[in-house]
């Protein structure tokens, strides 16, 4: 486990302008306008966790579960369908010319436009599924490339939204090149949640889809968060939160402490070295969603002046977590948290119970931290196989004892 306080020369200065607006007031509108249209839209539940803060020594802990966002059980269901929904929508204005909104995406003319269009992505399985979702919701063609590591539930749960599948030996970095190069070689758009060199538009609309939780949020909580511990495969919704709590709130933005798995932290690496780079690939970690070894260069450039830590779990710690979210013992309500949606909880187990940890993140009686439990159990066998239970049995009253390690 690691602790690294933000040092980057960067840390406290303004966003680029290309990033506040891309995170600003009327980017979160619009993204808002666009999801709130879906019959399946609700905003997900808040739970405060009293029991826990009781424990940790921290005055409230709420947990923001997105278990049941849009039907796809994962974070991820309001970024690349959003990004897909606003491309097919840019498409068909431009070859109509005609100027579209949300309500067009029904429309006959759009819908045709729709069919000729293939969007592509790489992903771990979350971002995937809200990509092919976002096809299946505009009439679009999706192509999703999944690496070695994706288990076949994840990757069925894809194919049932109607997407093709590519198989990719490697890594999800190695996914993610092969879904640029094929996608070029055919004319698809690829709608990414990492960025590169000269591709950052469509990863920042990804981006710009998580801020509707931020509004959730505000509206949700009885005041804004002191702390909160978000995690990071490439940097996305991390930084997309940073940001936003920061335009909201400016000197009062939470404490942001940015959470990897030990065996690919990739955005640490980052702000060890100062800018994105490529980390080599180990052991696979349990926290599937969360294993990439290149931040993307968007979420790193926001996340270099609003990220205030960088903190690393392993794998134990992750599987604790899961399990205490899902005792009503230990959690006031039990929560379903897949693999890498308790990993936020991970790490506010081990700075809390750790002095220097405490002092260097400023937690205290009065802290109001924020967790997100980021996924539900989007692969239930391996659910099962952690924590000795399946996701039905979570709401019976499972005694779990707490412990740290």
């Amino acid at each position: 486990m690691t602790l690294l306080l933000n040092r980057d020369p960067q840390y406290r200065t303004p966003l680029d302008e290309s990033d506040r607006q891309s995170l600003s007031d009327e980017a979160a509108a619009e993204a808002l306008a666009f999801l709130s249209k879906r019959d399946d839209y609700v905003p997900t539940p808040l739970h405060e966790l009293r029991a826990l803060a009781d424990r940790f020594g921290v005055g409230a802990i709420f947990v923001k579960d997105e278990s049941t966002r849009l039907g796809l059980g994962s974070f991820k269901a309001l970024g690349g369908s959003y990004a897909v929904e606003k491309l097919v929508l840019e498409q068909a204005s431009s070859r109509l010319n005609r100027s579209f909104d949300a309500r067009a995406l029904r429309d006959p003319d759009v819908r045709q436009i729709a069919r000729t269009i293939t969007v592509a992505c790489a992903t771990d399985g979350n971002h995937g599924r809200s990509v092919a979702q976002g096809a299946k919701l505009t009439g679009a063609n999706a192509v999703i490339f999944v690496h070695a590591g994706v288990s076949d539930e994840r990757e069925r749960a894809i194919s049932r939204l109607g997407a093709r599948i590519v198989r990719v030996d490697g890594t999800y970095d190695d996914s993610v090149a092969e879904a640029s190069r094929v996608s070029a070689e055919n004319g698809w758009i690829v709608v990414s949640d990492t960025s590169w060199p000269g591709y950052e538009r469509i990863p920042s609309l990804v981006m710009q889809g998580y801020t509707v939780m931020v509004g959730e949020l505000m509206d949700q909580m009885p005041a804004p968060p002191t702390h909160i511990f978000i995690q990071a495969g490439v940097g996305g919704i991390a930084a997309a939160l940073a940001a936003r709590f920061a335009l909201l709130l400016h000197d009062r933005r939470p404490f942001v402490t940015v959470v990897e798995p030990a065996r690919a932290a990739c955005v640490l690496q980052a702000a060890l070295s100062g800018r994105a780079v490529k980390i080599d690939a180990g052991a696979p970690t349990v926290m599937a969603m969360l294993e990439c070894y290149e931040a993307s260069l968007v979420a790193w450039r926001i996340l270099a002046k609003v990220g205030d830590a960088f903190m690393t779990v392993d794998e134990n710690d992750a599987i604790d977590a899961m399990k205490i979210l899902a005792s009503p013992v230990a959690a006031d309500v039990p929560i379903v948290a897949g693999e890498s949606g308790a990993v936020g909880l991970a790490a506010l187990m081990r700075a809390a119970h750790d002095e220097k940890m405490r002092g260097a993140l400023g937690l205290g009686p009065n802290s109001r931290v924020l967790l997100i439990s980021t996924e539900g159990a989007t692969d239930p066998d391996q659910y099962a196989k952690l924590t000795g239970m399946s996701p039905e049995q979570v709401s019976m009253p499972v005694r779990m004892p707490f412990t740290t390690t």
